[in-house]
């Protein structure tokens, strides 16, 4: 008799630890997020407000400091793949607070409200990628960064200063997704995507993908409706991988 009849168990309680950390490293982000909005872009300027400002700077060191321990850390475990998670835990931490406070300093509160999306967002797509079928995490993930990118094309086609620079990540982002289908067609994406995978959920994907960022450069009401009809989409996609799943 087999000593674990269940061959899928250690790779889904694997799974299952490194999505419970990455769940509760979220949580820590986005109760940062939530302390930064109420003291730093809501409270009272002389007294919350500016020590905040300055508070900033300390948590983009302690960020830096995450994450070449995190980087450090993921080399050292690299054998073992429990504890690599914590090392790559840190980096995303590190990442994150090195990266996010210095965001946040230099744009104020529409840099809050786009990592208080991001974050929700990176937190489910950790769970799909530990659950389930690759090319439903590859999908989900194309699909769910193009979201994010028509809500910053919306709210930031006219901005003076970041208008600009989001139409140029929006045509970066285009050209990406372009990679990703050239990859996932010649088998070049390693361990992300098995060589017995169905391309069709990434092609159907990136194709949405690509059509809704470029109608969405044209004005920001065309990225509104391209945002809500890719909702659909997503909202269909998930529901069809979780009754597969079951």
């Amino acid at each position: 008799m087999a000593k674990n009849p269940n061959g899928k168990s250690p790779k889904r309680d694997n799974s299952l630890y490194g999505a419970t950390i990455f769940f509760l490293a979220a949580c820590l982000a986005e109760i940062y997020l939530l302390v930064l909005r109420r003291y730093y872009i809501h409270g009272d300027v002389v007294t919350e407000a500016l020590p905040w400002h300055n508070r900033l700077l300390i948590f983009a060191g302690l960020g830096a400091a995450a994450l070449v321990l995190g980087i450090a850390l993921s080399v050292l475990w690299k054998a073992d793949q429990r504890k690599r998670l914590i090392g790559w835990c840190l980096v995303g931490l590190g990442v994150f607070f090195g990266g996010g406070s210095m965001l946040i300093r230099l744009y104020f509160e529409s840099a809050v409200t786009l990592l208080s999306v991001v974050v929700p967002v990176v937190m489910v797509l950790t769970v799909i990628w530990a659950f389930y079928d690759r090319e439903c995490s590859v999908a989900m993930t194309a699909l769910s960064g193009t979201l994010i990118l028509l809500w910053m094309c919306r709210r930031l086609f006219n901005h003076l200063t970041l208008g600009l620079p989001v139409k140029a990540l929006a045509v970066v982002y285009v050209l990406l997704l372009a990679g990703v289908c050239w990859l996932a067609k010649n088998k070049k994406l390693g361990n992300l995507l098995p060589p017995d995978a169905d391309l069709l959920p990434i092609y159907a994907a990136t194709g949405l993908s690509a059509a809704a960022v470029v109608l969405g450069l044209f004005s920001s009401a065309i990225a509104y409706y391209a945002m809500w009809a890719l909702g659909i989409v997503v909202f269909i996609l998930a529901v069809y991988y979780t009754v597969k799943q079951l």
